[in-house]
């Protein structure tokens, strides 16, 4: 098992932190935990586990998120986690979509906290890695400090030791997924609280840190930060709070496309289409001059349709030297 802190850490996001992506974050810093989008325990009971569970082992330190309510088919797919490889498993207690409701697992098990601290004992007599929890302050109308710190007593009685809490309630119904992203104020004095209840626990916090100014002052008060869409659409943010926090060696975008060229041309050989590898890339040069010409040329299905890996190279050379869009590509 790998050795890792959670002082930085990438959230899990849907449609987003898929392996491709992960593989992206890791040439940024070498020692954030990259996090899963969540996985359903019924994919994993009824679909492809190969297809949602394999990644590259460069991603280490990596951790499976998972959906579900169930003890028994939680701890199921927890051993198929560990046996893939993961370091560790993590409970989504979070997700406010209708969707993830219907399914009766996400952040309406926060309702729950008996069920909840079930499943952790049931994942952690299964497997050997940490369970961990993410989840919210509360929902709806539960504003309460107590609430949550209920919530987290009940569960790290059955042994969790790691809490990544996103620092607003989730609205069940009436917000949309986005919306319950931004709505809901964020509440950090109630993460804080947490800690300071709870020291022996791993606090990590997560929601609206946008900036690398903002990491530290948290790291103050917590044990860690979870960057969300913030390291998405600025991942050079990860190679600058990287360097802060551990003192790695800032790469430069240029390296770092220069990997990703292997990495997309070895996917590309194995029949993944370009696009697939890039789409998570947009955001390298954000604030950078011409980011604007990498942007348009990773996302013009004219040049994608090509897939051709050099396209990742074009664009480095076209944003990097001013040059125009076409003769990069001529």
């Amino acid at each position: 098992m790998t050795a890792f802190s959670h002082r930085l850490c990438t959230a899990p996001m849907m449609d987003w932190s898929d392996r491709h992506c992960r593989y992206f974050f890791r040439q940024l810093s070498r020692r954030a935990v990259v996090y899963t989008e969540m996985v359903t325990t019924g994919a994993l009971i009824h679909g492809d586990v190969d297809r949602h569970l394999r990644f590259d082992a460069a991603e280490h330190p990596v951790a499976l998120q998972l959906g579900g309510s169930d003890p028994a088919e939680l701890a199921h797919c927890a051993r198929l986690g560990e046996q893939y490889g993961y370091d560790e498993i993590n409970l989504n207690c979070g997700c406010p979509s209708e969707r993830v409701q219907h399914g009766a697992f996400g952040a309406c098990l926060m309702a729950e906290p008996r069920l909840v601290a079930d499943c952790v004992k049931s994942m952690r007599d299964a497997v050997s890695i940490p369970v961990t929890i993410k989840h919210r302050l509360g929902i709806d109308s539960i504003e309460a400090y107590e609430f949550v710190r209920g919530f987290v007593g009940t569960v790290a009685g059955a042994g969790c030791e790691t809490f990544f809490v996103h620092a607003r309630n989730a609205v069940l119904k009436g917000l949309s997924p986005k919306a319950n992203r931004e709505v809901p104020p964020l509440k950090y004095d109630y993460v804080y609280r947490l800690k300071r209840d709870f020291p022996g626990l791993c606090i990590v916090v997560n929601g609206g840190v946008s900036t690398l100014g903002a990491i530290e002052p948290h790291l103050s008060q917590v044990d860690g930060v979870m960057l969300g869409r913030a390291a998405y659409h600025d991942p050079y943010l990860l190679v600058e709070a990287g360097a802060r926090l551990f003192g790695e060696r800032p790469r430069s975008r240029s390296a770092i496309v220069g990997d990703m060229f292997s990495y997309a041309a070895d996917q590309v050989a194995s029949g993944v289409p370009l696009r697939a590898v890039v789409r998570h890339m947009l955001g390298l040069y954000h604030g950078q001059p011409n980011a604007r010409v990498w942007r348009r040329m990773l996302s013009d299905a004219s040049l994608l349709a090509a897939n051709r890996p050099d396209l990742l190279l074009d664009a480095m050379k076209a944003t990097e030297n001013g040059a125009p869009m076409l003769a990069a590509v001529a």
